[in-house]
């Protein structure tokens, strides 16, 4: 029955009689009808309870959820701040730089008279000095001395090597500590060219935040120019910003920065703060240079705090000479007994000494060489001389002469000890022994020759020609390029061209690294380990293998520049076949003008190549019978006619030699009695 006819059955139901009475059968079913209703009715009434309920539910678990998130975020905000304390976290300082001592003395802010009393000690530089106080007065008349949460300020000490900034800053700290204004005369420097690469990150952190632990108020950064870029990126943010955000964790063992990675570790450290200190850069570039290597934005930083000095006039060199004799004659009376007195004369042969070797340095270095002398003289006299003894100090040609007690003067320095010149004898009679190469040998030694002349000429105070040494050794394997090589090492040492003399091998593989961006700093790393002495690269062409190798490239371009940054402090030599090299050196434009100097080695003659034979079997402990001589010669020469690039010359006599005495041994046992060192032509096998 349909709903229509359900509520037609139950209204006549409800009707009763008449015509709209129903029948029983209709009553009946209205009566079925109205429960079947009812109980729909009944079950919808509950759906609404059911869904009325809930709703109320509902709304208590969103009430129940935002009151929990509302504690879960407490909580997190609890939790993330017990993690920053604790370390945990990246970009947080667990161990904040330490206390200074004498914290808590107050600071004095008083700066005047300071620069006067440095001029003092600094001659003339007084417009540096000058700038270098105001720098260092700066934060505390813009109120930003005891911030701690970032540098106190950033200075550039730049000028001429040799101009006493490195001086200047000691000065001046040690006067500012000595009136309070800084709470340690300590200075903690950094040599910046010591982190050329990626390799160096750890060493560079660990330094970098010793530093910064330190009690040294001023932090002073040499040679930024060799340093890695990203390192330099790392300084600029901590000395702009104040922290600097590390990539990773550490965490402290033994005062050694451990790297921990992603690892939750308590007192981890995740950034560096500049704790309040004095940044100091030191370079001979002025700031536009800076700029290039950090960014305007970092030379903005500086506020204008450049420190420049001057070349020094002579009158300047002067009164510093004067210093240092005056230096020199209390020393002398206080350790020798001796009155020291001299007269311009002798100011000024030390005013020469300046820019001999390094500025300043040489004037020292000229008065410990006399302090030395007069040291021999005073060692070397049967009875100490009586304190006060006079002593007159006169300069004549360029020598320095000694009077005592009103004798005949005599040449101080000839007291001294003669140079040890054994180590150039040894190298001299190493190249004597080299068979053949006579044009080769001559070139060395004429280089050696013009390194001597030039250091004599240094001496005097002469203009100072600079010698280019890079060097390309072409020519056939076995010619002795890799010999001639490690002999030119010792020789350039032996001289004191050269402040290291180690000679570092190297070949492609040593320059070219594996995948993008890892070969530049492997090119990098090999100059690093040469810087002193001489960079060998054996097969050098082997570099360059067409425009489409820009990794050969890159490695040619990372040398270029290396070549052009150690100028003075690095030999390069570059050895390969005389055609391939012609080839190589069109890989770069720079190339060729750097290695002015091109070393062809000739090929052995059949005579000399015997002569090698001759010297390599004395060294074994074999000698060759007279007989052997013809026969080698001829042998020898026939095979250099037809192939000397391919028989290898000096390797071709080793091989030949080799074979004879494995031979040899066959024949000695056969034969008993026979000389056991000698070899005979039967023994080598001549085609």
């Amino acid at each position: 029955m349909s709903l229509e006819d359900q509520y037609d059955a139950w209204v006549r139901g409800l009707m009763g009689g008449k015509k709209y009475a129903a029948t029983s059968k209709q009553a009946e079913e209205a009566n079925d009808a109205v429960q079947q209703m009812q109980a729909s009715l009944d079950a919808l009434t509950a759906a609404q309870k059911r869904q009325s309920a809930a709703g109320s539910a509902l709304d208590a678990v969103q009430k129940a959820g935002a009151a929990t998130a509302e504690s879960v975020r407490k909580m997190s905000s609890e939790l993330t701040r017990s993690l920053h304390q604790d370390g945990l976290l990246g970009g947080t300082t667990a161990a904040p730089t330490a206390e200074p001592k004498n914290a808590d003395k107050p600071v004095n802010t008083d700066f005047g008279g300071a620069a006067d009393k440095i001029k003092a000690q600094v001659l003339g530089q007084d417009a540096f000095v000058t700038a270098l106080v105001k720098a260092f007065r700066r934060p505390f008349v813009m109120g930003t001395a005891g911030d701690t949460g970032r540098a106190r300020n950033l200075m550039l000490l730049c000028g001429p090597n040799g101009t006493g900034r490195h001086y200047a800053l000691t000065c001046a700290v040690e006067e500012l500590a000595s009136r309070g204004i800084l709470r340690s005369a300590a200075i903690e420097r950094m040599d910046l060219s010591l982190y050329p690469g990626p390799a160096q990150e750890k060493l560079f952190l660990q330094d970098l935040y010793a530093a910064l632990q330190s009690d040294a108020e001023v932090l002073a950064f040499d040679h930024y120019e060799g340093c890695a870029a990203n390192y330099l990126n790392m300084l600029s943010t901590l000395a702009i910003e104040g922290t600097l955000s590390l990539s990773s964790r550490y965490v402290l063992q033994r005062g050694i920065l451990v790297d921990v990675g992603t690892a939750l570790a308590p007192g981890a450290i995740g950034e560096l703060t500049a704790g309040g200190k004095y940044f100091v850069f030191f370079s001979n570039k002025d700031e536009a240079a800076l700029a290039d290597t950090f960014g305007a934005r970092f030379v903005d930083a500086l506020a204008g705090d450049v420190c420049r000095t001057q070349a020094f006039t002579p009158e300047a060199l002067a009164a510093v000479a004067a210093r240092e004799l005056n230096w020199l004659a209390q020393r002398v009376r206080k350790q020798c007994g001796l009155a020291l007195s001299m007269g311009a004369d002798v100011r000024d042969l030390l005013a020469a000494q300046y820019g001999k070797t390094t500025g300043m340095q040489a004037m020292r270095d000229y008065c410990e060489t006399a302090y030395r002398a007069l040291a021999e003289y005073v060692l070397d006299a049967e009875e100490p001389p009586a304190d006060g003894t006079p002593a007159v100090l006169t300069a004549a040609d360029g020598k320095l002469l000694l009077s005592v007690n009103g004798g005949e003067p005599f040449d101080l320095l000839a007291l001294l000890p003669q140079q040890y010149r054994g180590d150039v004898d040894a190298v001299e009679a190493e190249l004597d022994e080299i068979v053949g190469l006579a044009e080769v040998k001559n070139y060395v030694r004429d280089i050696a020759k013009n390194v001597q002349a030039q250091q004599r000429r240094k001496a005097q105070g002469l203009k100072v020609a600079e010698v280019n040494m890079h060097m390309i050794f072409t020519g056939n394997p076995g010619t002795g390029k890799t010999t001639i090589a490690r002999i030119l090492a010792k020789y350039l040492k032996a001289i004191g061209a050269l402040r290291g003399g180690q000679l570092v091998e190297v070949t492609r593989a040593d320059l070219v690294g594996r995948y993008v961006g890892h070969t530049a700093p492997l090119t990098n790393t090999v100059i690093q380990s040469a810087l002193g002495g001489v960079l060998f690269i054996d097969e050098a062409y082997s570099l360059y293998r067409g425009g489409e190798d820009s990794f050969g490239l890159e490695a040619i371009d990372t040398l270029v520049k290396g070549i052009e940054d150690n100028r003075g402090d690095l030999v390069v030599i570059l050895a390969g076949y005389t055609k391939e090299m012609q080839l190589f050196l069109s890989a770069n434009s720079g190339l060729a003008s750097r290695f002015p100097n091109q070393i062809e080695f000739p090929d052995y003659t059949g005579e000399e190549l015997y002569r090698i034979t001759l010297s390599i079997a004395k060294s074994k402990g074999y000698n060759l019978d007279e007989s052997c001589r013809d026969v080698l010669i001829q042998w020898y020469d026939e095979q250099q006619a037809a192939d000397a690039a391919t028989n290898g010359n000096g390797r071709m006599a080793r091989n030949v030699l080799e074979k004879a005495i494995l031979n040899q041994a066959k024949r000695l046992i056969a034969d008993a009695d026979a000389d056991l060192a000698l070899l005979l032509p039967g023994d080598f096998e001549l085609d």
